[in-house]
């Protein structure tokens, strides 16, 4: 491990004038109109940078930062901020914090960098806890409220800053809005942007897609806005073991390609849209013992086995308060039932000469299986069929697999979540909006540290030569930290010392390639 050297403090940033940055400054770059960048964005590079990403770690911005990221020829940073940082308790805004924004915006745009703004917690909204005692979405008294102080957050930073050229600074509005009704959403955005054009018409202003940035939003195209999208899918891959994702430290190793068979979940009855079976079909000539390791179970469920049409193993789990079978048990209040973590192991001898083994939850909510063991297992050299869900997507129904003599999983109707399938699934949506007029970009994407470093540079570069094929610019979630390529403390990289840093030399080269 590199032993790196202290950073010098920060210093405390100039005071600037409090509305904006001096006049002086603002006419460097020729105009070009919102409009037109919001119909076709600059495919801008970049980075995050996390300071007054949440007001428990607010922090002044790093002029060291900006300086690394033009020395590498990157042109774009996106500040994900939260309004609590500077909103008094009575609604006055606090011009200390607000400096040290506009520091790192005129670092950025005297380095040649885009500078993006963005709402990461708003009024009434954020992605992450804790809940916003308004709620920006809904249509009563508390809604109306939280979209009026909404537009007047954007209302004031569109004053703060008129005059910087839109090739220069751009106002995301919001930070991955959810599961959201897009009547509602259409609403806020609608509200903000015209609280922006109020005050500066000729601001470039994005608006994250639905689904948490996973879903274009067609009924924005009249605004003459832009729309960011996200780069986090597979979530086994760009989350895995990440501590704020419940059940992933218990997900499998990820790998890239994902194999499509099985899913982690197993879904009963009372999610009857997802519930089927997973079924293996071989010839199991010898009697086998067959092991399911039983990870979580929501609500209840009634795991049963099947060898051909013979029920040879039946288990009931119903997660409850105090002391069981569990682990771990716990209310869920949202749902009103207990969602317990088991981790157990349960085994049955297979009949011989089995060729079906059929496994599902005939009753119940839903249970994870993090493994799958048959053994022994005649022709596999090491004399156990062990297997591990290629997907932990919710919402995935399950396979129908082959099992060769050697153990290989052959799926009768699926394959591999591959750089095709990203491009499918999560590219070619955002293509059609971009060739009706829409600038796209990724404001978000990476993998967390867990995730083993030659998994993370295979599914990176796949990514990026997809949004390259695409046009689209993007922003990787961190530059220092566990997503970054600064600081990131994976276990598997020989990091290179860089003025202090520890450099994941390997990710700045892939990038670099993007």
């Amino acid at each position: 491990m590199i032993t790196s050297t202290p950073e010098p403090p920060t210093p405390e940033p100039p005071t600037l004038e409090p509305t904006r940055p001096p006049t002086a400054t603002l006419t460097s770059t020729p105009h070009v109109a919102a409009e037109e960048l919001a119909r076709r964005l600059p495919r801008w590079r970049g980075f995050n940078l996390l300071e007054k990403f949440t007001l428990s770690e607010n922090a002044p911005y790093r002029e060291w930062d900006f300086d690394f990221i033009a020395h590498w020829g990157f042109d774009f940073v996106r500040l994900p901020t939260d309004y609590r940082i500077w909103t008094g308790k009575t609604g006055e805004y606090l011009e200390k914090p607000l400096q040290e924004i506009d520091q790192a915006i005129q670092w950025g745009r005297s380095r040649g960098i885009h500078m993006n703004l963005c709402l990461h917690r708003a009024p009434g909204y954020c992605v992450n806890p804790p809940l916003e005692k308004l709620d920006l979405w809904s249509d009563d008294s508390d809604g109306e409220e939280a979209r009026l102080q909404f537009a007047a957050q954007w209302r004031m930073f569109a004053a703060r800053y008129k005059g910087i050229p839109s090739q220069e600074l751009s106002f995301d509005l919001l930070n991955e809005p959810g599961d959201i009704e897009t009547v509602r959403y259409v609403r806020a955005v609608k509200t903000a942007v015209e609280a922006i054009r109020l005050e500066d018409p000729e601001r470039l202003i994005i608006a994250d897609g639905l689904y948490w940035g996973r879903k274009p939003v067609t009924e924005l195209i009249s605004l003459g806005i832009a729309q960011s999208t996200r780069g986090y899918d597979p979530m086994q891959i760009s989350h895995y073991r990440a501590e704020w994702i419940e059940g992933s430290k218990d997900w499998p190793e990820p790998r890239w390609p994902v194999p499509l068979f099985p899913n982690l979940y197993l879904y009963g009855d009372e999610k009857p849209e997802f519930q089927t079976p997973l079924v293996l079909k071989g010839n199991f000539s010898e009697v086998r013992q067959i092991s399911l390791q039983v990870g979580q179970v929501s609500h209840q469920a009634n795991l049963v086995i099947r060898a051909d049409d013979q029920v040879i193993l039946e288990k009931w789990f119903e997660p409850g308060p105090g002391e069981g079978e569990w682990k771990k048990s716990e209310f869920r209040s949202e749902w009103n039932i207990y969602q317990a973590v088991y981790d157990q192991w349960v085994s049955v001898d297979l009949p011989a000469g089995t060729q079906t083994i059929r496994i599902e939850v005939s009753r119940g909510d839903w249970i994870t299986l993090p493994s799958l063991r048959i053994e022994p297992f005649g022709e596999s050299a090491s004399g156990v069929l062990e297997i591990q869900p290629g997907s932990v997507e919710w919402g995935i129904q399950q396979e129908e697999l082959a099992v060769d003599a050697q153990g290989n999983l052959i799926p009768f109707n699926g394959g591999q979540f591959d750089r095709q399938s990203l491009w499918r699934d999560l590219v070619e949506p955002w293509a059609e909006l971009a060739s009706a007029g829409v600038g796209v970009h990724v404001g978000e994407w990476g993998a967390y540290s867990s995730t083993p470093h030659v998994v993370t540079l295979a599914w990176m570069k796949d990514c990026l030569e997809n949004w390259k094929q695409a046009g689209f610019g993007w922003a990787l979630w961190n530059l220092r930290g566990s997503f970054g390529i600064l600081d990131s403390s994976r276990a598997d990289v020989s990091y290179e010392e860089f003025q202090g840093h520890q450099l994941d030399r390997q990710m700045l080269e892939v990038l670099l390639q993007g």
